[in-house]
């Protein structure tokens, strides 16, 4: 961590469980291939500064393809790697929100606007999907979710899917608006995802505190 998330963070990196959870993960890129590559374990906040947060769009577990996880939620690193299905209903779901046709699934440029695209577990063994779950990981991002609360400022939560839900608890401040809906994996995307129109909330929540709206 390379800003203010560093400052913010210190004491919770300083906690046993937090320690506990850095040898784990340690060895396990010692002897095992584990995604994201560890340089890109905190690049979502690296892009996106606690300063700088408007808006959180909450994930799960990074991608356990190749190529495909770099530390922020749901984007993926390379134009080459497999087209998460998910991404794609999120795209169709922008184009019939706000009419923006959109095909580079990296979400850097989201993340440069100040949208903090943030995994509830911040690694995950190659091939193993939910593999570095109850380590360690959730109680930090909880921290991260805490300290997003603390601000003064609005900040959007968009919370998709039951276990992004479950963060909702942890969103007290009435500063802060809140967008819920089902996930947009193909399971789930027609029980609620298409048709939720949360890009045109997200800006219309920005402008309506004189904020710029996102660039999608």
């Amino acid at each position: 961590m390379q800003n203010d998330w560093q400052t913010l963070l210190k004491e919770e990196q300083e906690k046993a469980y937090f320690k506990d959870l850095l040898q784990f993960v340690e060895e396990e890129y010692a002897t095992t291939t584990i995604y994201p590559p560890r340089a890109a374990i905190y690049h979502a906040l690296d892009l996106t500064s606690y300063a700088d947060t408007r808006v959180v769009i909450l994930g799960q577990d990074p991608y356990h393809g190749p190529n495909q996880a770099h530390g922020l939620s749901f984007s993926v690193a390379s134009s080459e790697a497999k087209f998460p299905p998910s991404v794609r209903n999120m795209f169709k779901e922008l184009e019939a929100d706000l009419g923006v046709s959109r095909t580079d699934i990296n979400l850097t440029d989201w993340a440069e606007q100040g949208v903090l695209l943030l995994n509830t577990v911040l690694t995950v063994q190659a091939e193993k999907a939910a593999s570095h779950r109850k380590k360690g990981w959730e109680l930090f991002t909880d921290a991260i979710i805490r300290l997003l609360n603390e601000k003064e400022e609005q900040v959007i939560f968009v919370l998709w899917g039951a276990d992004a839900k479950k963060k909702q608890v942890l969103i007290t401040n009435p500063e802060h608006k809140v967008i819920t809906a089902v996930h947009p994996s193909p399971l789930s995307a027609y029980n609620g995802f298409f048709g939720s129109k949360p890009y045109s909330q997200i800006n219309a929540y920005l402008e309506a505190v004189g904020k710029t709206p996102i660039s999608w």
